[in-house]
């Protein structure tokens, strides 16, 4: 019978290195600049112990700096698929504050704090978190092209949507830094260590692009191609 077999939970959690890593951070991190640079480290180390993509995340209390949780992009090491860094972070906050909206009454304002612009995933994620600001470092084309990530086919209004909900998105925080993570993490796609997580990765895959995603990482325009399958579906 279905109930014998089917399975009825899962399980995110944070890789145990993380607590190495923030041995040294205080609870409170009062420039926003230094929080970006917790994520940027975060971020570079996730991808090198093979958990999933470049990508961090984490939430703080916007006017002490707080840090309530940090996230780390566990796809790979979770089977998850929405196992993304900023759906770890807002979920882990939400649990430490016992509250599923942390703009909810009684609540000191949120921020979340992400090494590039959400995927269509997070953007939802974080639209209904409750967070009050977004802190991004950059929200260009930078990602796809670099990574071969597919981050999905988010509106040039997304900010704008963002603003409308009370909901400020602060950009540029350390952009290049962001994209030198990026470049590590291509480098290291290149090289057949890592492993770009698009979906739909068998015979058919790609045919609603266009783009033969069973063959090569990526051909974006203004990277090269790589050697990791699957370039099209799913977002980073």
């Amino acid at each position: 019978m279905l109930a014998e077999h089917i399975t009825t939970e899962y399980r995110i959690a944070l890789p145990p290195w993380v607590g190495d890593e923030l041995a040294d951070v205080p609870d409170v991190v009062p420039d926003r600049g230094d929080r970006m640079r917790l994520v940027h480290r975060l971020a570079d180390r996730n991808w090198r112990e093979g958990n999933g993509g470049p990508f961090a995340a984490l939430v703080a209390e916007s006017e002490t700096g707080r840090i309530v949780a940090v996230g780390v992009n566990v796809v790979l090491a979770s089977g998850v698929s929405s196992g993304h860094a900023e759906v770890v972070a807002l979920g882990l906050a939400q649990r430490r504050s016992g509250a599923w909206d942390l703009g909810g009454a009684g609540l000191p304002a949120h921020e979340l704090v992400v090494n590039w612009r959400p995927c269509i995933q997070c953007y939802g994620a974080t639209m209904w978190s409750g967070v009050r600001t977004l802190v991004v470092a950059g929200d260009g084309p930078e990602l796809e092209e670099i990574t071969t990530f597919d981050e999905g086919p988010l509106g040039s209004d997304w900010a704008e949507q963002f603003e409308r909900r009370g909901i400020r998105v602060v950009r540029d925080v350390l952009r290049e830094e962001a994209l030198g993570v990026f470049r590590a993490y291509r480098a290291g796609v290149d090289a057949g260590g890592s492993t770009v997580y698009n979906a739909r990765q068998g015979t058919t895959a790609g045919a609603a692009l266009g783009t033969d995603a069973s063959t090569t990482a990526g051909t974006t325009p203004g990277t090269t191609p790589g050697t990791t399958s699957g370039t099209t579906g799913a977002i980073a």
